[in-house]
């Protein structure tokens, strides 16, 4: 594979700033069937947040995959971005049900799905809380059965309230993986996390409370208290596949004991055991009811929300020590284009010049390697070839900016595209 770099000066606004970009010539190969674009064009505005600041960008294309699987359905409004407001995380939606009765009555199809339930259907939400790196984000996979929520090994990786849906005949529940719990928060971005954990627990019909059972007698001292009085609490003892049987019973004894649950189950979200009692507990202590969203969709976060999160989940698995936590990462610009690949830009925001220059690797290896290991999730989650550019720039502590913060969708809400 050949690479061409290009050296040259890129103006924004008023300044003028070095622009380093590296295109590898990759075949080109034909869509498959399943993958073909929509016969129009739809365009994000370009959001350029630190308009000042020296870009590094990394243009890759691929060929196309020869496998393709079913496509995860989001919902029709997260998938548009003209003209969106900010979706609460806080506050409930009206249920669907009436919607889609007025869109039946014209004869459309309102792309909502079956709505239609029986009086013993139930729905609600579900909070999944607990402290960093204790397995909510593969709970939450697990039981939606696809991967929403990014899953590495460092603790703190989810750092927005991640709504998902998982839905049967009968029910629908409406989940929340959260931030993980910490009691010394560093930044203001740790304050607002914090808030959308401990909102996401207010606003819940029950809470899953995931601990770690490897680790001796770990929740409530820090984690359990502004839990207590709150919904009822299933206390999930996650890992039980790291751990002998009988030490799963004395674990078991102590939460019964000191904890403040309502009911105590031994899973292993990592391989699925349990889940399917998790699900029992929580379609027991949901209210009766329609769905609030559509049965054939698993969230109402847009496509692009979930682009970026692959871009930091590549990045929390290939950088080491502070790089990862000091990384924010934007969808700048999303172009559907019908005769070649959808373009996507991605900014990188970092808070030091050194941070940057680990991002980018020498001569730009690292972030080459960031950028193909992203673009590969991308294009299976899109079912799509992407054409992917990525920008690394610096904002100095951009995590003790509210303002900014906001602006990257950590004040509660969806964030529109």
């Amino acid at each position: 594979m050949e690479l061409t770099a290009h050296l040259h000066v890129h103006a924004l606004r008023s300044f003028s700033t070095d622009y380093f970009c590296i295109s590898p010539s990759l075949q080109w190969a034909s869509l498959h069937s399943a993958t073909k674009c929509k016969g129009q064009i739809s365009m994000t505005r370009p959001r350029n947040f630190m308009q000042s600041d020296t870009d590094f960008a990394i243009l890759l294309t691929n060929k196309s995959k020869t496998e393709t699987r079913n496509k995860t359905r989001l919902s029709p409004h997260a998938q548009s971005s003209e003209d969106r407001m900010s979706l609460s995380l806080t506050d409930k939606p009206e249920r669907m049900l009436n919607i889609k009765k007025e869109d039946a009555d014209d004869g459309e199809d309102s792309g909502y799905g079956e709505l239609s339930v029986g009086p013993d259907h139930r729905s609600g939400y579900v909070a999944v809380v607990g402290k960093p790196n204790v397995g909510k984000s593969t709970l939450l996979n697990q039981m939606i059965g696809q991967k929403l929520s990014i899953v590495t090994d460092k603790p703190q990786t989810t750092r927005h309230r991640i709504l998902g849906l998982c839905s049967a005949p009968d029910y629908q529940m409406v989940l929340y993986d959260t931030p993980g719990v910490i009691k010394k928060e560093m930044h203001k971005l740790d304050a607002m996390m914090m808030k959308n954990v401990h909102s996401a627990t207010g606003n819940a019909d029950c809470v899953l409370m995931v601990v770690d059972v490897c680790k001796v007698n770990d929740l409530f001292e820090e984690d359990g208290e502004d839990l207590k009085e709150k919904p009822p609490t299933l206390l999930l003892l996650n890992k039980k596949d790291l751990i002998k049987p009988g030490e799963i019973a004395k674990r078991m004894e102590w939460y019964e004991k000191f904890g403040e649950a309502d009911h105590i189950l031994p899973i292993s979200a990592k391989y699925g055991h349990g889940v399917e009692d998790v699900k029992n507990w929580i379609v027991s202590k949901l209210p009766y009811g329609p769905a609030y969203y559509p049965k054939d969709i698993i969230s109402e976060h847009p496509e692009r929300f979930f682009v970026a999160e692959m871009v930091r989940e590549k990045i929390f698995m290939q950088y080491r020590q502070e790089v990862p936590y000091a990384c924010q990462v934007n969808v700048a610009s999303y172009i559907v284009r019908p005769t070649s690949k959808d373009f996507i830009e991605i900014e990188i925001v970092v808070e030091k010049e050194p941070q940057k220059i680990i991002l980018i690797g020498k001569e730009g290896k690292a972030l080459k390697i960031l950028a193909t290991a992203a673009r590969l999730d991308i294009e299976d989650f899109l079912q799509k070839q992407v054409y992917l550019e990525i920008k690394v720039k610096v904002k100095p502590n951009w995590r003790q900016d509210v303002d900014l913060l906001k602006r990257f969708g950590y004040s509660g809400a969806i964030r529109p595209y």
